[in-house]
C-alpha cells in the first residue's frame, strides 16, 4: 500500500523484497520457468494464527508458471534467501497462502518512532499532496441543526481530519442553501410573524416555517428595527426580513458547528451561483453537449443517458432554475476551483440524487468517479432505552445545542462515529453521560489520563525518561507488552485505509483496541519500578501509547484528557 510509512511498512518491504528475490532465484535454479512478476500483495492476516504477514504471490503465479499454487509456494519457500530481520518461520497454508510468523519484538521499533514523532506519528501520504474539498452539514439556514445534521458535522469533519493525516490538502466547505423556493417560503413565513407580532391578522404559509425560533428571530428584529417595514412595499419588507434572520441563523449555525469542534475553510452561497451566472453557465455548458432538451415547457437534462431511471427538470415553465440546476452549477464550480476529489457527505434522503449529480459532472466533462458521495443513515436518540422523539425546547426536535449540553461534545462526536456512516445509529444518552469502562469515549479518554498520571507520579519521585536512544526496550517481554506495541505499529496502516474508505470508524475501533490493550497491560504490570531500565522501557512504550491515543482522539475531534 504505497503511501503508509511506519515499521509495518517497513517490514512489508523487506517481505516483499525477499519474495522478488526468490522468485528470481528460483526461476534461476530452474524450479520456476521464466515469469513476469505480477502484482502481489503482502498484507496483515485477519487471523493472527496466519502469521504477521502473508502473501498471494504464489497465487498469481500458476498460469506463468504451469503450476499448482500450493507447489508454487513451496519452491518460493525453499528459495527465500534473503535476510529478514525478525523472521522466524514460513509457512504454506490453503491454496496457496505464504504466512510469515516474526518474532513477537520486531513491532518495538514502532515505540521511539511514536515517541519522536508526536503529533505526526501516523502521519502518511497516500493523498501525495492532492486537493479534496469535503463538503458536510450544508443545512437549510432557515432553522436549527438537528442529530441528522449533527451526525454530518462529526463524520465529515473526522473525514477531512483524517484526509489530512493521510496527505491530502484538505478543504471543509459548507453550501449555504440561501435561494429558491424554500428562501420564498421562509420570507413569507417571516412576514406572517411580523404582521402577527405587531398586532395584524396573518398566517403562516402552508409550507413555511413555524418554530419558534423563527418567532424569536422576527422578535429581535422589531426589538432593533422597529414596525418600519409594516408601510414598506411587500419585497422590500421581505428582502429585509430574510436578510437580518439569515444572517443571524447564519451565525447561529456557525457558533453551534464551532462549539462542536467543526471549523470550516469555505461558507458557500448558493445565491452567489445564481449572482455569478454560474447557473447559466451550467446550462449552456450542457445544452451545448447535448444534454438537455425542452419538453412541456420545461427543461429537462437527460440523466437516462448516464443509467438513471428518469429525466430532470433544470428550468421549470416559469423560467426559473431548479434546485438541481444550481447544484449541478456547485459541483462545477468545485471542479473548476481546482479539487481532485469532491466528497460530500448527505443523508439518506439524497440517495437517489447521487447518480443524478454522477451523471449531470459526466455530461459537463468530468469523471463522475472524481465525486465521491457518503451516505448518512439515521440517528435515534434513546434514554432510559426508550426512543426520544421530542425537544422540550423546539417541540420538534433535538438540537445539535441540546445534545451537546445534555452529554458534552466528547461523547457526541464519538458515538456519531463509532458506527459506520450507512448503519443506522442509536444514540444512548445514558450510556453517553455515564463514567464507566461500557462507555467507550470514557475508556479511551482513561486510558490517556492514566499514562498522564504515571507521568506525574514520576516527576513527584524526581524521575525522568532518558532520551529514546538510552532504553532498552528489548527487556519488554512480556505478552501484553508486545501486543499493546504491535497495535501501537499498526496506526499509519490504520489512517491509510480510513482515508482510502473515508471510515472514522475505523478510528474509533482503532483507538478502542489500544486502550483496551493499554488496560490490561496497565492492570497486570507495574510500570514505575525499583528496576529503573525495565521502568524506562515501560514508561516510553506507555508515552507512545498516550501518542497514539491523542492523535487517535484528534482527528476524532474528542479531547485527550490528563486528568479524570
Amino acid at each position: 500500500m504505497s503511501g503508509v510509512s511506519g515499521v509495518v511498512e517497513q517490514m512489508r518491504g523487506e517481505l516483499r523484497q525477499a519474495l522478488r528475490e526468490a522468485v528470481e532465484g528460483a526461476v534461476s535454479a530452474g524450479r520456476l520457468p521464466p515469469v513476469e512478476l505480477p502484482d502481489f500483495t503482502v498484507e496483515v492476516p485477519r487471523e493472527r494464527e496466519h502469521g504477521d504477514f502473508a502473501t498471494n504471490l504464489a497465487m498469481l503465479l500458476p498460469k506463468q508458471a504451469r503450476m499448482a499454487p500450493r507447489r508454487i509456494a513451496d519452491v518460493l519457500v525453499e528459495h527465500l534467501t534473503h535476510p529478514v530481520r525478525w523472521l522466524q518461520r514460513v509457512e504454506v497454508a490453503g491454496p496457496g497462502f505464504i504466512n510469515f510468523h516474526l518474532d513477537p519484538r520486531w513491532a518495538l521499533a514502532a515505540v521511539p518512532m511514536a515517541v519522536k514523532l508526536r503529533a505526526d506519528y501516523g502521519r502518511v501520504q497516500v493523498g501525495g499532496g492532492k486537493k479534496v474539498q469535503v463538503e458536510f452539514v450544508s443545512a437549510n439556514p432557515t432553522g436549527l441543526l438537528h442529530m441528522g445534521n449533527a451526525r454530518g458535522a462529526a463524520l465529515g469533519d473526522s473525514i477531512a481530519a483524517i484526509l489530512d493525516y493521510a496527505g491530502w490538502k484538505v478543504t471543509r466547505e459548507f453550501y449555504i442553501n440561501d435561494a429558491g423556493n424554500q428562501i420564498e417560503n421562509f420570507a413569507l413565513s417571516l412576514e406572517a410573524r411580523y404582521f402577527q407580532l405587531l398586532g395584524r391578522e396573518a398566517e403562516v404559509p402552508e409550507g413555511g416555517y413555524h418554530g419558534q425560533d423563527i418567532v424569536d428571530t422576527v422578535r429581535r428584529f422589531i426589538d432593533r428595527h422597529g414596525d418600519g417595514l409594516l408601510a414598506a412595499e411587500p419585497a422590500a419588507r421581505r428582502e429585509a426580513l430574510v436578510q437580518f434572520a439569515l444572517a443571524e441563523k447564519i451565525g447561529a449555525i456557525r457558533k453551534a458547528l464551532e462549539d462542536f469542534g467543526v471549523h470550516y475553510d469555505v461558507w458557500f452561497s448558493e445565491q452567489s451561483l445564481h449572482d455569478g451566472g454560474k447557473v447559466d453557465e451550467a446550462l449552456r455548458r450542457l445544452r451545448e453537449r447535448g444534454f438537455l432538451y425542452e419538453r412541456d415547457g420545461a427543461l429537462w437534462f437527460k440523466a437516462t443517458a448516464f443509467g438513471v431511471e428518469k429525466d430532470e427538470v433544470v428550468v421549470r415553465k416559469n423560467g426559473v432554475p431548479t434546485y438541481f440546476a444550481a447544484d449541478i452549477a456547485y459541483h462545477m464550480n468545485k471542479f473548476e476551483r481546482g479539487f481532485d476529489w469532491v466528497i460530500n457527505v448527505w443523508g439518506a434522503d439524497h440517495h437517489g440524487h447521487v447518480p443524478r449529480m454522477k451523471g449531470a459532472m459526466a455530461a459537463l466533462g468530468y469523471d463522475p468517479d472524481a465525486l465521491h458521495v457518503v451516505i448518512m443513515q439515521l440517528v435515534r436518540l434513546l434514554r432510559g432505552g426508550e426512543v426520544v422523539r421530542m425537544s422540550k425546547r423546539t417541540g420538534r426536535f433535538i438540537t445539535l445545542e441540546e445534545l451537546v449540553e445534555e452529554v458534552g461534545r466528547d461523547a457526541a462526536r464519538y458515538f456519531f462515529v463509532m458506527r459506520s456512516a450507512d448503519s443506522h445509529l442509536d444514540f444512548d444518552l445514558d450510556l453517553a453521560r455515564s463514567q464507566s469502562n461500557e462507555n467507550p469515549v470514557y475508556y479511551v479518554q482513561y486510558a490517556h489520563a492514566r499514562i498522564c498520571s504515571i507521568f506525574r507520579q514520576l516527576k513527584e519521585q524526581g524521575r525522568q525518561v532518558p532520551a529514546v536512544e538510552e532504553v532498552n526496550l528489548e527487556l519488554l517481554r512480556e505478552e501484553a507488552e508486545l501486543a499493546l506495541a504491535r497495535r501501537l505499529a499498526d496506526f499509519p496502516e490504520e489512517v491509510s485505509l480510513a482515508a482510502r474508505q473515508l471510515a472514522p470508524h475505523r478510528i474509533a475501533r482503532y483507538v478502542h483496541e489500544v486502550a483496551g490493550l493499554l488496560h490490561s497491560f496497565y492492570n497486570v504490570h507495574r510500570v514505575i519500578t525499583d528496576d529503573v531500565e525495565l521502568s524506562n522501557a515501560r514508561l516510553l512504550l506507555v508515552d507512545a501509547t498516550r501518542v497514539v491515543l491523542r492523535n487517535c482522539l484528534g482527528i476524532l475531534g474528542v479531547h485527550a484528557p490528563e486528568r479524570m
